[in-house]
């Protein structure tokens, strides 16, 4: 079985049962003028890794190894939008509200697609959630059983929201979670450090972190 060099340890996984998720690299996260920005975040942390999850998908692509992706965003009548969500902080704009992409966080609207350098292509899974998990309220699960994916590497934003929740919910169900360390990012650096710490703390109680470049080498790219 192939191994990826990975910590606390390597990360031994099946190419004919392994998935790459790539979460939320989505215009209102990543670019100026959406929700992360409205949040008042710097979206440049986010940017910066564009070019290596663009790197790991174009790797899964060439193994032809699935890439599942993700979107978080609403109905366009908020009725999947609990209110708690939207009435949090003290944002200059909020979810639904109209923004320079459209409403922001809508299903449907410019801002929540997800950016052109690492847009779907055609047979790629993309899953819209209302959550910060990409298994509550989707089909997830059942595109997986789908793929028979064991093995799930995951890259995206932000690291210790939607990444975080989605390798928790998956590591419950019984997958084998791999972190790109360099393919996730967070609006605040701490954040993201300390949930890689979390994820590889007691043996890898969440799941284990790695490079893109460990992974492409282990994928033979």
């Amino acid at each position: 079985m192939p191994t990826i060099s990975a910590r606390p340890c390597n990360f031994d996984f099946d190419p004919q049962t392994t998935a790459l998720v790539v979460i939320d690299m989505q215009r209102d996260f990543i670019e100026q003028g959406g929700f992360g920005a409205s949040l008042g975040n710097d979206v440049t942390r986010l940017q910066a890794i564009v070019p290596t999850v663009q790197r790991l998908i174009e790797g899964f692509r060439a193994a032809d190894m699935p890439v599942i992706h993700t979107r978080e965003c609403h109905l366009p009548d908020l009725s999947d939008c609990p209110d708690f969500k939207r009435d949090r902080g003290n944002p200059s704009l909020r979810i639904g509200d109209q923004g320079p992409m459209g409403r922001l966080l809508i299903r449907g609207e410019p801002g929540a697609d997800i950016i052109d350098a690492v847009k779907p292509i055609a047979g790629e899974n993309v899953i819209d959630k209302p959550g910060k998990g990409a298994f509550y309220a989707t089909d997830f699960a059942r595109i997986l059983q789908r793929h028979h994916s064991q093995h799930l590497v995951f890259a995206g934003v932000t690291t210790e929201v939607c990444v975080q929740t989605t390798m928790r919910e998956a590591n419950d169900r019984g997958y084998h979670c791999l972190l790109a360390r360099d393919a996730t990012e967070s609006y605040f650096a701490e954040f993201k450090q300390a949930t890689i710490e979390m994820i590889e703390a007691q043996g890898g109680i969440v799941g284990f972190t790695t490079t893109t470049d460990q992974i492409l080498e282990a994928l033979g790219g």
